[in-house]
């Protein structure tokens, strides 16, 4: 089996698992985009299964609707008028391009809404139920609300060895809604002003597997967000002036093995800067339940703000042999009110629950929040504040050392790995004594 059959038959089992989520969502916290086109290059060279390729790009046939069965290789193919795609293919047609460049150069999508929700105007759109397949492609979207790569609807998009640049506004990189699928391998992708790996309302899956994902964008503008079950695997993500990962509503993102980064800039009133932002948004568009995010092993660096904030919604935080790099500010973790939802009644519920690994930072719940944290095999130096409902469970080979005076609700597990280090630590209103 070669390794393109292994990723098939490995994302085929993760959206059976993930079917359940059922979910839905909108970007809320996301800001606009825009984007434009420079003339394609006349090769592109590629490694394909080992053996160089080089392919004429030099021909130039416009917009193309694929047709069941068509196989193209070479070419560039060039929308540039409204709501039209370079690449397109819907109901139940299956084709595959490879070694192309492709381009959405002008044209608008008949609505922002339309753009962002269904992918009109997209560089590349699968739609109904469709599968496309683009290998070794050079993908740029420069007109406004164009994405760069966009599957809807139940259609399935395999993208493999390929680049995707995306410089106009109101759009991401890579992204489903509708329910569609993208499972890309090797992918360098670059965002000007959404998210490098995004979805919206519909939700869907994405998977991917190595290469880089970069969204240089503010004031939402992550390197992932997710309205539906996205889960990345040994691939570095960058949000150069947003936060690095968001998730609305009963969704979730899975990280293993990755290198994450991101630098919080917000500015809205009301809004708490962090790495790491599960939410439900005021707009009704994701479906409320408990969004998820889960890291095993690699590295995240937060540069601004708290490195996860819960607002609004319940989550659950899981991480396993994870390195994490606080920023200045020093939290960890921050659930509580915020600017979504009705006053009094938005804090946040979060399970944090981490094993195999140091951790560190203070972590705040106010008064309408709650936290349960559960630690096994861990080396915890922090302090826990805030009138919030916290529980805290140290499983076996954990330790807790305090970095100042530390309010919990309840305690539980082997405890004589706790350092109170000079601080008070209490426990449903006691102090606790070692």
């Amino acid at each position: 089996m070669n390794h393109t059959d292994k990723l098939k038959r490995d994302a085929a089992g993760i959206i059976a698992a993930v079917m359940i989520f059922g979910s839905v969502g909108c970007t809320a916290e996301e800001a606009g985009d825009k984007e434009t086109a420079q003339g394609p290059e006349q090769t592109v060279t590629a490694d394909t299964s080992g053996t160089s390729a080089v392919y004429d790009t030099s021909v130039n046939y416009g917009a193309v609707v694929m047709e069941d069965g068509e196989a193209l290789t070479g070419g560039t193919y060039e929308a540039t008028g409204d709501s039209e795609s370079a690449v397109d293919i819907s109901g139940t047609s299956e084709a595959s391009l490879t070694g192309s460049v492709i381009i959405k150069s002008s044209g608008k999508a008949s609505s922002a809404d339309d753009a962002s929700f269904r992918g009109i105007n997209s560089a590349v759109r699968a739609w109904g139920s469709s599968v496309l397949t683009l290998r070794d492609c050079t993908v740029k979207a420069d007109a406004e609300n164009a994405t760069g790569v966009f599957s809807y609807d139940g259609a399935t998009v395999y993208i493999y060895d390929s680049v995707i640049d995306v410089t106009g506004g109101g759009a991401g990189g890579v992204q489903v809604a509708g329910g569609g699928t993208l499972i890309g391998e090797d992918l360098t992708v670059t965002s000007e002003s959404k998210a490098a790996i995004r979805s919206d309302r519909g939700g869907g899956t994405i998977i991917l597997d190595g290469g880089s994902y970069t969204s240089k964008g503010s004031n939402g503008c992550p390197a992932i967000y997710s309205t539906a079950d996205i889960t990345v695997s040994n691939a570095e993500c960058v949000s150069v002036k947003s936060r690095a990962v968001i998730i609305e509503g009963k969704n979730s993102v899975t990280l293993d093995g990755c290198t994450l980064s991101g630098n919080d800039q917000s500015t809205k009133e009301g809004s708490v800067r962090a790495n790491v932002l599960i939410y439900q948004s005021a707009s009704g568009d994701a479906s409320e339940g408990t969004g998820t995010f889960i890291m095993n092993g690699g590295s995240m660096t937060c540069l601004s703000g708290a490195m996860f904030y819960v607002t609004n919604t319940s989550a659950e935080i899981l991480l396993s042999g994870t390195e994490l790099t606080l920023s200045e500010d020093g939290t960890l973790l921050t659930v509580s009110e915020g600017r979504w939802g009705r006053e009094g009644r938005n804090g946040g519920e979060a399970l944090f629950s981490v094993s195999d690994q140091d951790l560190e930072g203070d972590i705040y719940v106010d008064s309408i929040s709650s936290l349960e944290m559960k630690l096994s095999e861990v080396n915890y130096t922090g302090c826990v504040t805030g009138e919030g409902s916290v529980s805290v469970e140290l499983g076996s080979g954990s330790t807790w050392k305090l970095t100042g005076d530390s309010y919990i609700t309840s305690l539980t597990g082997d405890t004589s790995g706790i350092d109170l280090n000079g601080h008070a630590l209490y426990v449903g209103g006691e102090v606790f004594s070692e």
